[in-house]
């Protein structure tokens, strides 16, 4: 998830996506134009006596519905902080914290697979949410009547706070709740396996969180929706990482001996009929046998073809090579890629010489072969993660 850095704090970058930027102001508006309603509800619950007329005078609910939004998300970020001080504490790098349209996430650059120190991490953030919510109420308890403004938005930082700390321990992987019940399952299950449970209970949550939000609230939908596509891809991805267990870039690489190379001298339009005659839309590019460069299909649509005899590769590949070292881990391989926003990497040993090229179809390849002749990942039997992607596949 991308975002504009506005700080960081613990050495953790602190990002809002630009959902963030719609869902707050709607979320003060939101607020403000009930307050008269809320009021009396906070009244109800903590047994006070906040003059509805007060609050819902001239500008006020607006003033209030900015200031609670904006306390609201300052909690949530708190309780992300919660979950990444925790994982910092067992050795886990935090890439960011961004706060976006349904409240905030932290990005891991790796999710932990030890059951305990996933159920530590998971119930950090609601037990933050709760402990904010108290430090709401007695600040609530303890502002004189006399500024009823301050009262209701602690009243309502202090409502909100627990009903997020609840909300978030339903199973609904990947949220809290979900994560709590996989670290569960692992204690007695592989750690795909416990995923993989997790997430089916988590797309059923959504599910029915989809169908209550159709006669409730549309936001519900959205949320769902999300819950949905985040319990899968997380499920997907832990199968990826199961499967290629001690499988490096080595292993699955096409050697340089069996490689299809071009020169950089050579025209675009002998590329593209290479291209049609091997069925290949990407080549590593050498010059008196150095590697200089890639050269793919869509670099080629950049030349008209009236021009194509006249070009040379030299003139349209990429010279900035990202490349990957045998002994990598194949998981590392697919990350680049998926960074990049490359279809294949080319292999370089210490010297820098090429020794192989890895690409998409080869994980996918790899991938099925490992499914199918089990691998002990406990895997399904329906489409694996890398061939459900039609364009991860091409090479």
């Amino acid at each position: 998830m991308r975002g504009i850095r506005i700080g960081s704090a613990f050495g953790i970058p602190i990002k809002l996506d630009l959902t963030f930027l719609l869902v707050l102001p709607l979320f003060a508006w939101l607020i403000g134009s009930d307050v008269g309603n809320l009021a009396a509800v906070l009244n109800d619950m903590f047994g006070s006596a906040m003059p509805v007329d007060v609050l819902t005078a001239g500008s006020t609910p607006w003033l209030l519905g900015g200031a609670a939004a904006t306390g609201l998300f300052l909690c949530v970020l708190l309780h992300e902080f919660g979950h990444s001080l925790v994982a910092m504490h067992y050795g886990y790098r935090i890439d960011s914290i961004t706060l976006w349209l349904f409240g905030g996430v932290a990005r891991f650059a790796e999710m932990p697979e030890d059951w305990k120190q996933e159920f530590t991490i998971a119930v950090a953030g609601p037990i933050v949410s709760v402990a904010l919510g108290g430090v709401s109420y007695v600040a609530f308890l303890v502002v004189p009547g006399a500024l009823p403004t301050v009262q209701f938005v602690l009243a309502y930082l202090a409502l909100t706070n627990v009903a997020l700390a609840v909300f978030n321990m339903l199973p609904g992987f990947p949220m809290d709740g979900g994560r709590v019940l996989r670290a569960l399952l692992a204690r007695t299950r592989p750690h795909a396996r416990a995923t993989q449970i997790a997430a089916e209970v988590g797309k059923l949550f959504a599910v029915v969180l989809a169908i209550v939000g159709l006669f409730a609230n549309l936001f519900l939908v959205a949320l769902a929706f999300f819950i949905y596509i985040g319990a899968s891809s997380e499920a997907q991805q832990t199968v990826m990482k199961a499967a290629f267990q001690d499988v490096t870039v080595a292993d699955i690489m096409t050697p340089a001996t069996e490689l299809e190379t071009v020169t950089a001298d050579t025209s675009i339009a002998v590329l593209t009929d290479r291209m049609f005659s091997e069925r290949h839309t990407g080549y590593p590019v050498l010059s008196h046998g150095n590697l200089v460069g890639m050269v793919t299909l869509d670099d080629t649509r950049e030349v008209r073809e009236v021009e194509r005899d006249a070009y040379r590769v030299e003139d349209v590949m990429a010279k900035d090579l990202v490349t990957i070292t045998p002994d990598a881990d194949a998981m590392d391989a697919i990350s680049m890629m998926q960074r990049e926003g490359v279809g294949r990497l080319p292999v370089v040993d210490e010297a820098g010489e090429l020794v192989g090229l890895i690409s998409r179809s080869d994980l996918v390849t790899a991938f099925n072969i490992i499914r199918t002749r089990g691998s002990g990942i406990g895997v399904g039997s329906g489409s694996g993660p890398l061939s459900t992607d039609p364009e991860f596949a091409q090479r």
